[in-house]
């Protein structure tokens, strides 16, 4: 029976390292493939270029604004001063960062427009503030969207025709037509009225940015609202019965009886409408939000190198659900221990 178990062990451990190796292969296979495809098509591959699409050095020049000679450089607090004096008598003062590289001297005398100074900065490209706006929409729209489907769910089950009909309604017209086309109208129909108004009253228009994290919050709140609807429904109704036999409000059993229930069942649910949301956050292209997709289409025009960006693009969407998916299995072990 003992030299049975043991040759079982050996046979299921075999197995599972060929499995292995095999998963390995496949994906050599895949990769090999790929590459095979693009030699085909006699496509160069650029990887090199690409870290310049995160962040880049910007050289940036300083410019004399006016004609006059230099009457001063020196160095105070950390920066280079330099003073111009120009044609009126007149003291004109630049102040230069110290790493800058200065390119007159004392006495100089010079024209509009001439050189004062260079140097270098670092800034964020395409890719990295597609990567960050995209990731900003996504949690301003989960956020927003968390709100309005926990009152929306709350709605739903409601004895109360304006609540229960209003959630109804509200699911079956977001639910019922495509996202693409309520982003349309939350900035072209929605965007124009409110910037409208806005414009007539003297304040500041709102960017499409805010419209598109609008459409997201509504489009993924009609989900989570029959998520919250069905988590809520999950729970027994007698423990509603036993909080207010206790003395609770319905508010009182709802906060501290139901929802903190219902949240540990929904949560799977939750993180596969989140993750989808971070997905749909691609469409925010169509009205002029550069997102990640976005800014990938923006650097694949200018550099004609669609496969790298694409599948830079894709390993970074990756990035943002898988964090995002550990980050909803650690709360789930928290929350069931």
């Amino acid at each position: 029976m003992k030299a049975s178990t043991n040759l079982q062990r050996f046979h299921n451990r075999t197995t599972y390292y060929l499995s292995i190796l095999g998963y390995f292969l496949l994906l050599a296979a895949f990769i090999g493939g790929l590459y095979y495809a693009t030699r085909q098509i006699d496509y160069i591959w650029r990887w090199y270029q690409v870290p310049q699409y995160f962040a880049y050095k910007e050289t940036v020049e300083i410019y004399v604004d006016a004609d006059g000679d230099v009457k001063e450089i020196r160095t105070e607090g950390g920066k280079t001063v330099i003073q111009v004096k120009d044609l009126d008598g007149k003291l004109v003062t630049y102040d230069i960062p110290s790493k800058a590289d200065v390119r007159v001297s004392d006495g100089d005398m010079l024209s509009s427009g001439d050189t004062l100074a260079s140097y270098t900065k670092w800034k964020p490209g395409l890719l990295l503030q597609g990567l960050w706006l995209t990731l900003k929409a996504s949690v301003y729209s989960i956020f927003f969207g968390i709100i309005i489907g926990v009152c929306g769910g709350i709605a739903r089950i409601s004895p109360n025709p304006i609540f229960k009909w209003t959630s109804i309604t509200y699911v079956e017209l977001v639910r019922g037509s495509p996202l693409m086309v309520q982003m349309l109208i939350w900035y072209f129909v929605l965007g124009t009225v409110v910037n409208t108004m806005l414009a007539n009253r003297g304040i500041a228009q709102l960017p499409p940015l805010w419209f598109g994290i609008a459409s997201l919050s509504f489009f993924s709140g009609a989900y989570i609202t029959e998520t919250v609807r069905a988590g809520i429904q999950s729970i027994h109704r007698g423990q509603i019965e036993a909080s207010r036999s206790l003395g609770m409000s319905y508010v009182q059993a709802m906060r501290y009886v139901i929802l903190p229930q219902a949240l540990r069942r929904i949560l799977p649910p939750l993180a596969g409408e989140f993750i989808g949301l971070i997905k749909d956050s691609s469409l925010l292209g169509i009205i002029a939000v550069r997102d990640l997709t976005k800014a990938a289409r923006e650097a694949t025009t200018t550099s004609l190198m669609p496969f790298e960006f694409y599948f830079v693009c894709a390993v970074l969407y990756l990035s943002l659900t898988f964090t995002l998916s550990m980050f909803v299995h650690y709360l789930e072990r928290r929350m069931a221990s």
